[in-house]
């Protein structure tokens, strides 16, 4: 079984609704690493040397590659990456890696292994 890392850069608001669209979609757990920082095309304003951006959370997700491109579409559908006007960074983006190999994850391989065979 391969796998694909999906990495998620979300408004800290709509981190519980992309955590749950995406296991409704298929993924099997997450990561959340919260109060990142980003910027974009453009940098960040600032006001009295503090900024004025809203805090982002990354999400990790390890996911089968047959699912991994449908939880990508709804990562980005629930947090509205493209319905946003001039979105990029400043709402969010979304971006899948492949992963050579895992340990630790023979529980999710199991109960993947059925759901996939109905994929496919």
């Amino acid at each position: 079984m391969h796998f694909k890392l999906i990495l998620a850069c979300v408004e800290e608001k709509a981190t519980q609704a992309v955590l749950e669209a995406a296991r409704k979609a298929g993924a099997t757990g997450s990561t959340v690493i919260g109060q990142a920082r980003g910027e974009g095309m453009e940098r960040t304003k600032t006001f009295f040397g503090l900024s004025l951006e809203a805090q982002r959370d990354v999400i990790l997700l390890l996911v089968e590659e047959h699912l991994s491109r449908h939880i990508l579409e709804t990562i980005a559908e629930v947090a509205g990456f493209q319905s946003q006007p001039d979105c990029g960074i400043s709402c969010g983006i979304a971006f899948q890696i492949d992963v050579e190999d895992a340990v630790g994850i023979d529980h999710q391989v199991r109960r993947l292994c059925g759901l996939i065979e109905e994929e496919i």
